[in-house]
């Protein structure tokens, strides 16, 4: 298992720098670029404009400046006098503020030694807004998944136990239902009736508009601002597990275990869900790795709606903006993301089934 892991991880090394070369490539594409926003004024001349694209280094040719975001620029300097400070730089000369000569670039490390470098806006590390908003993210995704899990599950085991009931016809069309509505009109639909019509939950935030840090996630003020945002991020999980747990619940509830665990007389609930659920959930384990990944990419949609501060919403404001050290960020972390959910749908495998073995 451990050997499998490591190979694994090393495999994705060339994968991220695939996606991160595509993602850069596609970004710098763009039209407009960050400068369009950031030069509004017209009162700027040309030259003016024309410094702040040498600032930000995205006049550079494409490979430049993806060398200097993977790389940093720090390397490019060296110490012409022996004060020990580096003041020259060894290539790539930037005209920072446009009087046309050459300044030496800044001291950024780079993607490969942990630095994202600055948002071309707030001007704050990118790091620093991505620990921000990470929290925020996880709190919403996480309980989300829960939910969808603690749903999805038991419908599913109930609906193919009680094959062709009530329960299966009503959970089934409720699935179909649930999986069909876009995820914008059902926050916006939650949000007018237990928001606005009810005054029953809060409309949006992740907190409280007060003074100081948020309560802590148990308070029930902050229970109150999950429920609407986590509801609509598990609608469709739910939907899924639930269809996705019942297929597989068919094909074993009539296996010879299951026969031969009722036989020794246990009871309905140690037969569905301790005999048969285990084996069932080999084929669900290969939705909840990549759920995690997904988790992120609809959260996009929910956070947007719900004012959530996390890191979908961070990913559509730097889009919106071109803001490209936090564009790209985002995309790095999505894209690890993705590959650890793989990695433990194969871990699941193993341990739920013994009898897989990963080499």
């Amino acid at each position: 298992m451990i050997k499998y892991t490591i190979r694994r991880l090393i495999q994705a090394v060339p994968i991220l720098f695939g996606i991160s070369i595509l993602s850069f490539l596609l970004m710098t594409a763009s039209p407009g670029g960050p400068t369009a926003a950031l030069t509004l004024s017209p009162n700027m001349s040309a030259r003016q404009r024309e410094a702040v694209a040498q600032r930000l280094g995205v006049n550079d040719p494409v490979p430049v400046q993806y060398l200097r975001w993977l790389t940093g620029d720090d390397w490019m300097r060296r110490d012409t006098d022996g004060d020990g400070i580096a003041d020259t730089s060894i290539i790539l000369p930037l005209d920072a503020d446009g009087d046309g000569e050459a300044e030496p670039p800044g001291n950024r490390k780079g993607v490969l030694r942990g630095d994202f470098g600055n948002s071309f806006f707030s001007n704050r590390p990118v790091i620093e807004q991505i620990k921000d908003r990470i929290p925020a993210t996880l709190e919403l995704g996480v309980s989300s998944l829960i939910v969808g899990l603690l749903f999805g599950v038991p419908i599913g085991i109930i609906s193919a136990v009680g094959r062709g009931g009530i329960f299966d016809n009503v959970s089934r069309v409720g699935a179909v239902i649930f999986n069909a509505v876009p995820v914008f009109w059902l926050g916006l639909i939650l949000i007018l009736v237990f928001g606005s019509m009810l005054d029953l939950l809060p409309m949006g935030n992740r907190c409280p508009n007060r003074i100081g840090a948020c309560p802590p996630l148990y308070d029930p003020i902050r229970i109150k601002h999950l429920i609407l945002p986590t509801f609509t991020l598990a609608t469709g999980l739910i939907a899924v597990y639930s269809r996705y747990m019942r297929a597989a619940m068919l094909d074993v509830i009539n296996e010879d275990y299951m026969r031969t665990a009722k036989a020794k007389g246990l009871s309905n609930r140690a037969i569905w869900f301790k005999h048969g659920a285990r084996n069932a959930f080999i084929p669900l384990a290969t939705f909840l790795g990549p759920a995690l990944a997904g988790l992120l990419s609809g959260a996009v949609v929910t956070e947007r709606i719900f004012a959530w501060p996390g890191m979908g919403r961070l990913a559509v404001d730097a889009v919106v903006a071109q803001d490209f050290p936090v564009v790209m960020a985002t995309v790095i972390f999505g894209a690890i993301a993705t590959i650890l959910g793989y990695l433990l749908s194969d871990i699941l495998y193993a341990w739920i089934d013994p009898r897989i073995r990963l080499h």
